[in-house]
């Protein structure tokens, strides 16, 4: 089996890991619903759900990266937030994904932060994009809490037409050691 070592990051109220077998039911759940996950690139029958979970681990063997799985403290399953760069996109992106236990209590903002914050620090990178559906009105809404703003347009391979929302550079941000 492939150690992936994926960190284990902390907020003040969250446990950032890596994917696990528990997770793929949460994932297909989510996957499912039309109305949540339009802005994810579904629906997705289970099959279609179970490709995605695997990519999302193989992410990690390939870049380094990807997707870390928000719990609360208490271990509850919020959420997924990470970084990712399939082929064809023109540069990797924060995205995250709210389970609709999680909605509404800022974990998201939370997740997102401290992986931009990891992937500044500890991967190096000088920025990050955020790439959104139009009509993701609460994307934008965290992406713009976040500091990011609208850069322009893209046709993305993977979904077509998506807003770029470009964040800060790390040496813009306070706190973040670069």
């Amino acid at each position: 089996m492939i150690d992936l070592q994926i960190p284990l990051l902390t907020t003040e109220r969250l446990v950032l890991r890596g994917p696990d077998d528990s997770d793929y039911e949460n994932i297909a759940t989510f996957f499912e619903d039309a109305d949540r996950s339009w802005g994810f690139g579904g629906p997705l029958d289970r099959t279609g759900a179970w490709r995605w979970f695997a990519s999302m681990i193989g992410h990690w063997a390939l870049h380094g990266y990807g997707f870390w799985m928000i719990e609360t403290k208490e271990g509850d399953l919020v959420g997924f937030v990470g970084i990712w760069y399939p082929e064809g996109w023109a540069e990797p992106e924060l995205g995250w994904v709210m389970l609709e236990s999680g909605e509404g209590k800022g974990y998201a903002y939370e997740a997102a932060v401290q992986i931009r914050r990891f992937a500044y620090e500890v991967l190096e990178f000088d920025t990050l994009c955020s790439y959104i559906l139009p009509g993701n009105t609460r994307s934008v809404a965290l992406a713009e809490r976040m500091g990011a703003w609208h850069e322009g347009d893209i046709e993305n391979v993977s979904h077509g037409r998506e807003m770029v929302y470009r964040h800060p550079a790390a040496k813009d941000l306070p706190g973040v050691i670069v």
